[in-house]
């Protein structure tokens, strides 16, 4: 169980590694090539087949019947509105803004789990959740300052943080029932029906001249289908089925830090637009306060848990 523990943690880490890189590349992608509701729509079908691959190879494909309400909730909330609030927002916002927004996901988490999954709230934890939201809300306020800002994208950045924050938490209970393939591929279906329902995606699909698009481009893409979407959503259920959602969300701290670093990174190889001029010494702070809000409200479940499995 311990090892089995450790290398969840590793998991949770590769994802925020992974989702911190994509922040930064999608933003090369969206508008010039693709809508955001095309966008989503190759990202959701290309993981939901690769999901369905692997699970083929599995005996027993279905889910019972009491859960399929509570897998499409999953596939709304983790994929739908997340993933279109998310890539509207980055749209709009600097890939920077997206990934400090993110870090308010694990407050939103410790708040949800209180009242769904009955996890008691510590004083620690209350003045992480005081904390990390006063920095979050002081943060999407300083929206519009820089280049690429927007308060409009920050507000859809914050809601797909929700959106996530909801979905970690009540998909918990299937975790407990069902394999994580088994989890993310059903909910991976849900989702896909959703933003095949959304108006604008299909209209936008015609729209869009595919021959035009780049090898670059494709490349991006190819990432954000495989690394950012197929091996996230698998390594987050892993880590699920051994953590609790708010030491799983708890990770996302890491993604501002991750996605300055690529933001450099990139930018200096030339395969990003430079977006490091929207760091400010207001935002450093505000992103520091969320730090230590989200600190408060998470390292207490963390160390009571490595303490159970020493």
């Amino acid at each position: 169980m311990f090892k089995e523990l450790w290398k969840a943690h590793f998991a949770l880490f590769m994802v925020n590694a992974l989702y911190g890189a994509s922040h930064v590349i999608a933003k090369g992608v969206m508008p010039a090539y693709l809508s955001p509701n095309v966008f989503i729509l190759l990202r959701v079908t290309g993981a939901t087949l690769l999901f369905w691959l692997l699970l083929f190879g599995k005996k027993n494909l279905r889910i019972d019947k009491k859960d399929v309400p509570l897998f499409a909730l999953c596939g709304l909330f983790g994929v739908a509105i997340n993933q279109l609030f998310f890539f509207h927002g980055l749209n709009l916002s600097s890939s920077i803004n997206s990934g400090i927004i993110m870090t308010v996901n694990p407050i939103l988490v410790v708040i949800l789990s209180y009242f769904i999954l009955k996890e008691k709230i510590t004083v620690r934890k209350s003045v992480g959740i005081v904390l990390g939201a006063t920095g979050a809300v002081l943060l999407t306020l300083a929206g519009g300052t820089g280049k690429g800002d927007s308060l409009l994208g920050d507000f859809f950045l914050f809601i797909n943080a929700a959106s996530y924050a909801i979905y970690l938490v009540i998909a918990k209970p299937l975790m407990q029932r069902y394999s994580p393939l088994k989890v993310i591929t059903w909910v991976f279906t849900f989702g896909l029906l959703y933003v095949l329902l959304f108006p604008p995606t299909l209209t936008d699909l015609g729209s869009v001249d595919f021959a035009a698009i780049p090898q670059d481009i494709w490349i991006k893409i190819a990432y954000v289908i495989v690394g950012v979407t197929f091996l996230t959503y698998l390594l987050t259920m892993y880590g699920l089925k051994y953590l609790t959602p708010s030491v799983s969300s708890a990770y996302i701290y890491l993604q501002p830090v991750l996605v300055i670093l690529f933001a450099v990174l990139f930018s200096s190889m030339g395969i990003a637009e430079d977006y490091t001029d929207t760091i400010t010494f207001e935002k450093v702070a505000y992103m520091l306060l969320i730090f230590v809000g989200v600190y408060l409200t998470g390292s207490s479940s963390f160390l009571k848990r490595m303490k159970r499995t020493k």
